[in-house]
């Protein structure tokens, strides 16, 4: 769906290049995440393959086409929600999602099904400019759905979402990715890239550092140990075990057979862990 080779880009006025011939593909049906700090050029990549940014060097491949030479076309199949939305703070959301609609020439999803979905089928007649910031990121993601997209661009989705609606927009992008529907994500949230992505790309200084799974990271990265906790005599008991034949270790079963055992942890390292290792930076 998306491919990407040498992509390299700097702002007018810059003598440091922004993007330094990064590379990357995008499989359909696919959730790719791209995790690092602000600025670190996730955006402008973004803005690469949608075709705003189009000075830039190298290969980009989005459905077969290259965004530098895009017109109108290329934009019906893809969908969009920015950091911050440009939605019209003085129509309803109703008024706003029919306008974005008239936009596209192919067939569109029904407004109210969209504010449905994500819980503000109440709110359809409300003014943008009375939305909180969660009302107006959920609107902002109905907008990049409205026009039935194949591959669909998001940048901090998550941000300013309470847990129920963080929740609720995740389940909605995991079903989109059910249906078939390819999804490139920005980034710079940790849960979101873990639980999300079906593959991350690390980015730091315009530079894809790694690309892998989130699973397979963190069992690269982690240490095959398995840590659980029990009561005895009134105190917290910690004991560690190597994962290597497990289960034949005699002591590791008679814990479990007669010990009060409250938790149980596996020792893989966390997605923060192995960015901060990669890159020697963190992420906020």
């Amino acid at each position: 769906m998306i491919q990407v080779k040498k992509l390299a880009f700097t702002y007018p006025g810059n003598s440091m290049q922004t993007l330094n011939n990064i590379e990357f593909h995008i499989k359909k049906g696919e959730i790719f995440g791209f995790l690092g700090p602000n600025g670190a050029g996730k955006s402008t990549t973004q803005k690469v393959l949608i075709g705003i940014l189009k000075s830039y060097h190298g290969v980009v491949k989005v459905l077969g086409q290259e965004p530098r030479n895009s017109r109108s076309e290329y934009y019906e199949p893809i969908g969009v929600a920015f950091e911050f939305p440009n939605l019209y703070s003085k129509f309803t959301a109703l008024e706003n999602l029919n306008f974005f609609r008239k936009l596209y020439k192919d067939k569109t999803e029904e407004p109210a099904t969209l504010l449905r979905m994500v819980g503000l089928e109440n709110d359809g007649n409300t003014r943008v400019a009375d939305f909180s910031k969660g009302m107006i990121m959920r609107l902002n993601f109905c907008r990049s759905l409205i026009n039935k997209p194949d591959i669909l661009f998001l940048d901090e989705p998550t941000s300013g979402l309470d847990p129920v609606n963080l929740r609720r927009i995740s389940g909605i992008i995991q079903d989109l990715k059910a249906a078939g529907k390819t999804i490139c994500i920005t980034t710079h949230d940790m849960h979101v890239a873990d639980t999300l992505c079906d593959r991350v790309a690390f980015i730091v200084d315009g530079r894809i550092e790694l690309i892998d799974s989130p699973r397979e990271l963190k069992l690269q990265n982690g240490t095959r140990q398995l840590k659980l906790e029990y009561r005895e005599n009134g105190h917290i008991v910690q004991r560690e075990f190597s994962l290597e034949n497990l289960g034949n270790n005699t002591e590791f079963i008679t814990i479990l057979k007669s010990k009060n055992v409250e938790t149980v942890h596996t020792q893989e390292a966390t997605l923060e862990d192995i960015f901060i290792k990669t890159t020697g930076r963190r992420l906020l």
